[in-house]
């Protein structure tokens, strides 16, 4: 139906149902259409804050311009402070079929000018008149639908404000995509996950678990302590048993846990526990490890994707935090990561699931074949999400999970190494436009003759953080983990890092 503001004779926005949206519209490149953008990390702000320029973090969806080599599509991208236009011009580049300046008249870009740690949507819940200007630019009658990080009440507000529909999990399923719910939805599916324990509170029932877990298990060393709405690791800590065969005491807690974020302490951990729960686990370990990851989809007429699957690579002092990943998972178990993906897709999808998620895995190779432990479900846009993105915007092409592979629409297989979390003090003196312009002159860029080369993302948090994010995509794994290294000692000498 058409939503018609009080007074008015003409709709706000075309509020077509998001089922018809995706049958009529989505697909057809030639359709009117607006994709409103709120890139919103609607969470803890606390756990947030341990992530250096997550203000910037906001930039990973810039993916989403390339939406507008279409030439009646339009973006309205909302953001915590202003993007920087070099930053703007230089997505606006890989656009192919489209002008840059046709694209820009169909892009509306719009700023809360506030840089704190609270979420995105709430900055702009509190700004009447920005809401206003965002409706100002739904066309009245043309189908709009809002998309963002992850979907909260806040979101769904703004949505109603708007008059579009989300395309993203409704917020009233978020707890199965907390630690506590993740291990319901692998039990439901049958997949395999580590010996543990959900829905804990207190010191006292993690001391009593952890216990119980050591009874069942004597030889263990370590176990994991998961705050249930932690996210990159950064709610993780690791539990290291001692020598001696004795109960686990919470008082012993403080002294045998390394928490993963740096600046929590122990007491702010705790209360996050009270107040969020968490869960306890067997710490996965093996002499050949991986921590590979499938990223799903369903769409809202209830088809079920596995749309990619990574290897992730994880930071070596505690093996928690994520820094990056290789595209696509290895040919070993990337089809059967996949699988284990979409049944608990299947199950999610019972639940009135949407949109993207993903699932993240510890595997290790026990004689000679790897065996998967599901870990946990992120019921939002990630780390992997942005990338993949890019390469199937750019090419056109699409990942086949039953081969594991991505292949062009010439048929060509395309792999990439991506990373966060590119980071040096040297490079703090780079701006946005100087890191442009001395890619042009060092002939980093995408080809979009040969599909493949070098992109870069979340280049506004250079000048303060020292921090980027980088794309490289090749004909081969090899290709693409060369061309980062590459990239990396090229930017090293640059700026005498």
């Amino acid at each position: 139906m058409m939503v018609y503001e009080e007074g008015s004779a003409y709709p706000v926005s075309g509020n077509f149902d998001l089922i018809a949206q995706y049958e009529h519209f989505f697909n057809d490149p030639l359709a009117p259409k607006t994709v409103v953008a709120a890139p919103s990390l609607t969470l803890d702000p606390e756990i947030l804050g341990q992530i250096g320029g997550h203000v910037h973090y906001e930039e990973r969806m810039l993916c989403l311009l390339l939406l507008l080599r279409m030439p009646a599509t339009r973006v309205v991208y909302i953001t915590s402070m202003p993007i920087d236009e070099a930053i703007v011009d230089y997505y606006l580049h890989l656009l192919s079929g489209v002008t840059a300046r046709h694209a820009r008249r169909r892009l509306t870009l719009l700023a809360c000018y506030d840089g704190s740690n609270r979420s995105l949507t709430s900055k702009i819940l509190e700004r009447p008149r920005l809401i206003a200007r965002i409706r100002e630019n739904l066309p009245p009658g043309q189908v709009a639908h809002l998309t963002g990080f992850n979907i909260t009440p806040l979101e769904e507000e703004l949505a109603a404000k708007l008059g579009i529909p989300i395309y993203g999990c409704p917020s009233a399923l978020a707890a199965w995509g907390t630690k506590s719910g993740s291990r319901e939805l692998f039990r439901r599916a049958g997949v395999p996950m580590p010996p543990g324990f959900e829905h804990l509170h207190t010191p006292a029932e993690v001391t009593t678990a952890l216990n119980a877990l050591k009874r069942e298990f004597p030889w263990l060393k370590k176990a994991m302590l998961k705050l249930n709405d932690g996210f990159s690791g950064d709610g993780n800590a690791i539990f290291t048993y001692a020598r001696k065969e004795e109960e686990v005491k919470p008082e012993q807690l403080a002294g045998q846990l390394k928490i993963v974020a740096a600046k929590l302490s122990y007491r702010l951990f705790m209360e996050k526990l009270s107040e969020m729960g968490g869960i306890v686990e067997a710490f996965v370990d093996g002499a050949e490890k991986a921590s590979p990851s499938v990223q799903c989809r369903i769409t809202p007429v209830g088809e079920v994707e596995v749309i990619s699957t990574h290897d992730q690579v994880l930071d070596e002092q505690t093996g928690q935090v994520y820094l990056g990943a290789s595209f696509p998972a290895q040919a070993e178990y990337a089809a059967e990561i996949g699988e284990m993906g979409r049944r608990i897709a299947l199950e999610l999808r019972k639940l009135g699931a949407l949109g993207r998620f993903g699932v993240d895995f510890m595997s290790v190779k026990q004689d000679g074949q790897w065996v998967h432990y599901a870990i946990e479900v992120n019921l939002r846009k990630g780390g992997t999400t942005h990338p993949y993105l890019m390469l199937q915007l750019l090419t056109g092409g699409r990942y086949l999970p039953e081969e594991g592979l991505f292949y062009t629409p010439q048929g060509r297989a395309r792999y990439y190494f991506t990373t966060d979390n590119l980071q040096a003090e040297a490079y703090k003196t780079l701006t946005p436009e100087d890191l442009i312009d001395w890619a042009i002159c060092q002939r980093l860029h995408f080809d979009s003759t040969t599909q493949d080369g070098v992109l870069f993302h979340l280049i506004g948090a250079l000048p303060q953080y020292g921090k980027l994010g980088v794309l490289c995509i090749g004909q081969s794994p090899e290709q693409a983990r060369g061309l980062y290294e590459h990239t990396v000692s090229l930017l090293n000498v640059a700026t005498n890092a």
